[in-house]
């Protein structure tokens, strides 16, 4: 394979900060071949990619503290790198900048089953902070569709959620303390094992700050008692908004199950074709619901529930009738991205949250959007908290059609706005949706977000490039790029 070769000052650049490095990391520590930097060119938004001019790998807080002194000190850009998951190229690299990748910081530190906490590195990755404390009786509650391989320090940079978000929270509600490092190398501790912090919620601030304002080293998370049952079902419609009035209509009564997932037929029949989850085919939607908690408690509301399912028009319900059904439907839905490979050659997965009460004008419309664009949608969401995720499908080799994805999925965002909602539910801004956000905030907003990130990054160090747009207005029929041009990051290659 052949590379480019990179230009003298990169290569100067890249020669004084490897020298300065080496003093705090080892040589396996610092990855520099063209080669081997092939595989940090892209998070999961894998339209765009780009090769940093290095990765290094810290195994401790000390020597996370050291990297950023050292592009500080030269003025080269970090971007922090967890798992490579990300949804929104958070995680993209700059070719002038260094990727730093927390995946040797991934131990778990303390249990605290008194505190009900869990002390982690943030190369951890989510189902593994469940792992540790499940012998207990105990569970970390945030669950997004990628747990098995996302970590705890990405979870955190984009406030991810999960199919039980609705009842237990996202990350936010449930991280309690963390340790970071500034971007001129300070290490600072906020928040703690306690339930209260005096002074300003800068914990709420950095949990979803997409790596902007500090890297996070340590995470103090909350941990659940596993809950006495839980029960699934699942309820046929044969409208996606029939299926979204329901939901609506079950929050309305009062009741607050522990997740509600809605599938489109697309969905279903990709699904069912990859992992066998028991859905039915043929069928318009599908509606996940979960209960749990005390056994006579979560009896009682299942009966209530399949009332409120039936007049809302279900034409079919089925429960599940032990733990491993239980399990086999969420699996359904929790590989439902994957399961896209089955009927398109490529998808954009969108994250956009609307009120609950819009989900049957939202999806409506999303329908008729896609139809204009003459591209397929299938909408997998979590439909208890207005979050969806329409998977735009297109073919990356037909000319034409990842622009017409890109323009679909803006105008689908914008109707998130549109109708209250916002930008991003779980995934971030990153350089997807950092053109559309001057659809959702006026200057004054940008400004004072703006003057956050200074007061934290005065270098502007810290994954530059994302979150905000240099030109501010949000363009009509598609996002506003800000390079101009016709395409939309005109400064990374294209797959």
């Amino acid at each position: 394979m052949n590379f480019p070769e990179p230009d003298k000052s990169r290569l100067e650049r890249r020669k004084d900060l490897i020298e300065r490095l080496r003093k705090d990391l080892n040589a396996d520590q610092i990855i520099d071949s063209d080669e081997d930097l092939v595989a940090y060119e892209c998070d999961a938004l894998s339209a765009y990619r780009q090769r940093p001019m290095l990765v290094t790998l810290p195994d401790n807080t000390a020597q996370v503290s050291a990297v950023l002194k050292a592009c500080s000190a030269l003025d080269i850009p970090i971007v922090p790198w967890g798992a490579g998951t990300g949804l929104s190229g958070g995680a993209l690299p700059r070719e002038d900048g260094v990727v730093l990748s927390t995946a040797r910081l991934r131990s778990v530190l303390d249990i605290d089953l008194k505190n009900r906490t869990v002390t982690v590195q943030p190369g951890v990755t989510n189902l593994a902070v469940t792992e540790a404390v499940e012998q207990y009786g105990f569970y970390y509650a945030p669950d997004p569709s990628s747990q098995i391989a996302c970590s705890i320090g990405g979870n955190i940079a984009e406030n991810s959620g999960g199919v039980h978000c609705l009842k237990y929270g996202t990350t936010t509600n449930n991280v309690l303390g963390m340790e970071v490092v500034l971007a001129d190398g300070e290490v600072v501790r906020v928040g703690g094992k306690g339930m209260d912090q005096a002074g300003y919620d800068l914990l709420g601030l950095l949990t979803g700050s997409e790596g902007l304002l500090a890297i996070t080293t340590e995470a103090t998370l909350r941990i659940l008692p596993k809950p006495e049952v839980a029960r699934a079902m699942m309820a046929v419609f044969n409208s996606v908004e029939g299926a979204g009035q329901a939901v609506a209509d079950i929050i309305a009564a009062g009741m607050v199950p522990a997740g509600m997932e809605i599938m489109d037929q697309l969905s279903i029949e990709a699904v069912e074709d990859f992992v066998g989850a028991g859905y039915p085919l043929g069928v318009a939607a599908l509606l996940l619901v979960e209960l749990d908690g005390p056994e006579s408690e979560v009896a009682h509301h299942i009966g209530v529930l399949e009332g409120l399912l039936l007049q809302a028009g279900a034409s079919e319900i089925r429960r599940a009738e032990n733990e491993a059904d239980r399990l086999r439907l969420w699996a359904g839905r929790k590989a439902a991205f994957p399961a896209m490979g089955r009927i398109s050659p490529d998808y954009y997965c969108m994250d956009g949250t609307i009120p609950r009460g819009k989900l049957p004008e939202v999806l409506r419309r999303i329908g008729e959007l896609a139809k204009g664009y003459g591209l397929r949608v299938a909408n997998v969401f979590h439909a208890g908290d207005g979050n969806l995720h329409p998977l735009i499908l297109y073919d990356s080799n037909v000319e034409g059609d990842l622009a017409k994805a890109e323009g679909l999925g803006a105008d689908i965002l914008k109707l998130c706005v549109e109708v209250g909602g916002v930008l991003s539910g779980e995934h971030g801004i990153g350089i997807e949706k950092r053109d559309l956000m001057p659809c959702m905030f006026n200057d004054a907003d940008l400004d004072a977000q703006e003057r956050i990130k200074a007061g934290f990054d005065v270098g502007q160090i810290l994954n530059p490039g994302k979150v905000y747009p240099v030109l501010r207005r949000c363009a009509e029929g598609g996002a506003m790029h800000v390079h101009g041009g016709e395409e939309k990051f005109p400064e990374l290659e294209r797959f």
